[in-house]
């Protein structure tokens, strides 16, 4: 079994969207997310990591395996920036 590192709430809610949950949504004190008959009740905002206890318990709820969490990246790939173009600096100065 893969070990879980502490993420932040706003990863774990791009790799649940990625994973087929929709929200979050506001309800009573936490905001929630569903994913068909699956409603994951989500921890407030903070300014530290999730822990890797807390996540592992929100992966077992949500029944999502550790594997498939970290194989849905959140991060697309960055692509090389690319040097302007002289007719673009052109443009610019125009």
């Amino acid at each position: 079994m893969s070990r879980l590192p502490p993420v932040s709430r706003r990863e774990l809610i791009e790799r649940l969207n990625r994973l087929g949950f929709e929200g979050p949504y506001m309800g009573g004190r936490h905001q929630f997310m569903l994913r068909g008959d699956r409603r994951l009740i989500l921890p407030n905002p903070h300014q530290g990591e999730i822990s890797v206890d807390l996540l592992a318990r929100l992966l077992r709820q949500s029944g999502v395996s550790r594997e498939e969490c970290w194989q849905s990246d959140p991060k697309p790939p960055n692509p090389q920036p690319t040097q302007p173009t002289r007719h673009a600096i052109n443009a610019l100065t125009l």
